[in-house]
C-alpha cells in the first residue's frame, strides 16, 4: 500500500457523513426557531399561557436568554460547517454545548420549570444536552480522522 493511499483511505468520508450533517443541521435549525419563538412571545401570547408558565417567561434572567441563543445559534452555526466540512465546526459546538448547559443549569437548578411541566418536561432538555455532547464527539472524530478542510 503506497503512503498517498493511506492517505486517501484517512481523509474519505463515511456514507453515513452528509446525512448525520444534514440531521445535525435540522435538528439546531428547530433549535433557531424554538428560540425565534421565545424571543417572539407578546405580552398578550405569555398572557394566554397558565399562571405558572407565565411565571417562568417573567422569570427569565438576560443571561439565560443569552446562553440560550449561544446554545442554538452555535449548534446551527457548527452544523453548517460541519456539513461544509470546516474544521471551525469543533469550537461553534463547544460554543453550543456550553451554551445548553448554562440554560439547563438555569431551567432545573434556578427556575422551577420541574415542578411546572413535570418530569415528562426534562426529557427534552436530556435529549439536548446529549446530542450538543454527541456533536462535540462527532466533530472531533472528523478532526482525528482529517475529515476537515
Amino acid at each position: 500500500m503506497s503512503e498517498s493511499t493511506t492517505e486517501q483511505e484517512i481523509t474519505t468520508l463515511p456514507s453515513w457523513f452528509k446525512v448525520a450533517a444534514i440531521i445535525a443541521l435540522v435538528w439546531n435549525l428547530l433549535g433557531v426557531m424554538a428560540f425565534v419563538g421565545h424571543m417572539m412571545m407578546t405580552p398578550e401570547k405569555i398572557a394566554q399561557l397558565p399562571l405558572a408558565e407565565q411565571a417562568l417567561y417573567d422569570a427569565v434572567p438576560l443571561w439565560a436568554t443569552i446562553a440560550f441563543a449561544f446554545a442554538v445559534f452555535g449548534g446551527a452555526l457548527g452544523s453548517l460547517a460541519l456539513l461544509m466540512k470546516k474544521g471551525l465546526c469543533y469550537p461553534l459546538f463547544i460554543a453550543s454545548f456550553v451554551g445548553v448547559v448554562v440554560q439547563q443549569v438555569h431551567s432545573f437548578f434556578i427556575s422551577n420549570s420541574y415542578e411546572v411541566y413535570g418530569p415528562g418536561g426534562t426529557i427534552m432538555p436530556i435529549m439536548v444536552v446529549i446530542i450538543a455532547l454527541v456533536l462535540i464527539l462527532f466533530s472531533a472524530k472528523g478532526h482525528k480522522h482529517n475529515w476537515f478542510n
